[in-house]
């Protein structure tokens, strides 16, 4: 891990990040009820909102398993470290994004 990095600062972020998706993720997505005739653009716009948040939720889940991943790389001493290269990842990029596993040279390239 590299030394300009506060462990313990890194895990309270995790840990925060990790509570909040857990939260997320317990709260029920509302199903569709009781449709009637003559309100298509009401079903509709349910339908929008369900799938919406169909899609937020999996993306919680990605996100969250991205959390436990940098909590498992900090319990190993390899947090701060590209996965991809292996090269230090920027202080300014843990702290905006803690469970990141790239550098941004490399988060660059795997976006491509």
């Amino acid at each position: 891990m590299p030394e300009n990095i506060d462990p313990g600062t890194a895990r309270a972020a995790l840990l925060a990040e990790r509570a909040h998706l857990l939260e997320t993720l317990a709260e029920p997505i509302e199903g569709p009820g009781q449709m009637t005739y003559g309100s298509q653009a009401a079903a509709a716009t349910h339908v929008f909102e369900q799938q919406r948040d169909l899609a937020l939720r999996d993306r919680a889940r990605t996100q969250l398993e991205q959390v436990e991943a940098a909590l498992a790389r900090l319990n190993n001493g390899t947090y701060g470290a590209c996965t991809n290269c292996g090269k230090p990842i920027g202080i300014e990029r843990l702290e905006a994004i803690p469970w990141t596993p790239f550098c941004i040279d490399c988060a660059r390239s795997v976006g491509r």
